[in-house]
């Protein structure tokens, strides 16, 4: 499984995320004015910062549409963006549109049956550990950390590492 999905990602050039249950622990904090408040590792952060710095796209594609994840998105500069959306599969393929690349050149991590459709399109299809035991089958890569706890970051390097690219992604932070 693991030189499999090392081969296949030494050619993605767009990674795309789902949010709960990935780039978040798949939790909804709630406030008193009923405001629905979301937990990101800043590690996942600093992960999609270094891909972008070497040229690798990411997007989003979120079953929910929610301020603190648009926020999060913003912040984070990622313009392949779309929120709300339950079916995925047509948005995948508009994303690689956009982007310029082919669905083999893309990459897909989620973590709940609404992700699975998207997986089986995608050159690299990427799990968490926490996720359905469906989506962790279809996955050529599962991280070994949870999501909200460094996947993302975890995918990022794995990817880097496979394209050859982690020595000019980390020269970029540490020199």
């Amino acid at each position: 499984m693991a030189d499999r999905a090392r081969e296949l990602a030494k050619n993605i050039k767009l990674l795309v995320l789902d949010v709960d249950g990935v780039l978040t622990d798949g939790g909804l904090y709630y406030g008193d004015e009923g405001i629905a408040m979301k937990r990101f590792n800043v590690q996942d952060g600093f992960g999609i910062k270094i891909a972008q710095a070497v040229g690798l796209e990411i997007g989003v594609i979120t079953g929910l549409d929610q301020k603190p994840v648009t926020k999060r998105v913003t912040e984070l500069g990622i313009k392949h963006y779309y929120p709300g959306k339950h079916q995925k599969v047509p948005l995948f393929e508009e994303m690689c549109e956009k982007a310029g690349v082919d669905a083999s050149e893309a990459a897909f991590m989620g973590d709940d049956w609404i992700d699975l459709g998207v997986m089986k399109r995608a050159g690299l299809a990427m799990s968490v550990p926490n996720g359905m035991p469906e989506v962790i089958a279809a996955a050529d890569w599962v991280s070994t950390k949870s999501g909200g706890h460094g996947a993302v970051r975890e995918a990022i390097g794995f990817i880097l590492e496979a394209k050859g690219q982690m020595d000019e992604a980390m020269k970029q932070w540490v020199d």
